[in-house]
């Protein structure tokens, strides 16, 4: 968490389906102050209203900024911004998205109106035009999540994991996530390295119904020389360009390593990666997709 002295402020913007809500409300029982559905324009002054009191009242102060700000707003987003990040604070912008199929489906469930819905205009163009309305927002996004594949405690634990576990405010926030690729590959990472070519221990019956975390598993991968040497190139590539993103000040970094069903090889590889940065760098954590 940032240190007292400097106010935090958190963006939060996305997709009405993909978890704006539970996002806000994970960080408002953190301890954040939340506003949501601010107009985009107000940002700056509410902003410099916030540091005029945050030594006293507040320290963390969350933002959700949706469609509902207009167009005319949202496409002055980047100069907005600026004004904003002039202010002597920590900002992050966090965009949430998730799967059409899957919007679809929670709207179904919750018997919500689409913000932008009008007479005559089905779901699926409400959300191309919000899609289009907030491209601003999701182009200078710092984070992006997909929250396709999570329910609600699982969607907390991992805004939790990225936004409010970093112990550093200046240091790279690197996640390890292993994922299955018959499950769909994730579409919030920067990286993604395909392992499937590396021997599988899903074909000896004694390992199949264990993970990349048991040692039956580990044995039989770190057998293979070349499950150590594609664990040294990924991790000299990341390596390598670990401080570029560093240059470009960026926050975070999501490096997604995928095999077939996201239980042995994958998973194996995510926490080796994990264990090597770990040793070498603050801010490092680790996700399994499909074990979750």
């Amino acid at each position: 968490m940032p240190n007292n002295t400097t106010l935090r402020l958190i963006i939060v913007s996305g997709l009405s389906g993909s978890g704006k809500s539970v996002a806000l409300n994970t960080l408002e029982d953190e301890g954040f102050y939340c506003v949501d559905n601010l107009p985009l324009s107000l940002l700056p002054d509410f902003t410099q209203r916030m540091l005029n009191q945050h030594i006293n009242i507040y320290q963390s102060i969350a933002v959700g900024i949706d469609a509902r700000s207009g167009h005319r707003d949202l496409k002055n987003f980047e100069s907005i911004i600026s004004k904003v990040k002039e202010f002597p604070i920590q900002v992050d912008i966090v965009f949430l998205k998730a799967e059409l199929d899957t919007l679809f489906k929670r709207f179904s469930e919750t018997r919500r109106k689409h913000p932008l819905t009008r007479r005559g205009i089905p779901l699926f163009e409400a959300i191309e035009i919000e899609n289009s309305l907030l491209a601003p927002i999701a182009h200078d996004a710092d984070l992006t999540l997909d929250t396709t594949q999570s329910n609600i405690h699982q969607f907390r634990s991992v805004i939790k994991e990225r936004l409010l576990d970093k112990k550093s405010e200046t240091d790279l926030s690197i996640l390890f996530q292993s994922f299955g690729f018959k499950h769909g590959s994730p579409t919030d990472s920067d990286f993604v390295f395909d392992v499937r070519c590396l021997p599988n221990p899903h074909w000896e019956t004694n390992l199949r119904p264990l993970t990349g975390q048991d040692p039956g598993v580990i044995r039989f991968l770190q057998s293979y020389q070349v499950v150590d040497r594609m664990f040294q190139q990924i991790a000299d590539f990341i390596e390598s360009w670990i401080p570029e993103f560093e240059a470009q000040n960026r926050y975070y970094l999501t490096v997604s390593i995928g095999c077939t069903g996201g239980q042995h090889r994958s998973v194996y590889l995510a926490e080796t990666l994990c264990n090597y940065f770990s040793d070498k760098r603050d801010n490092v954590s680790l996700r399994h997709r499909e074990l979750e």
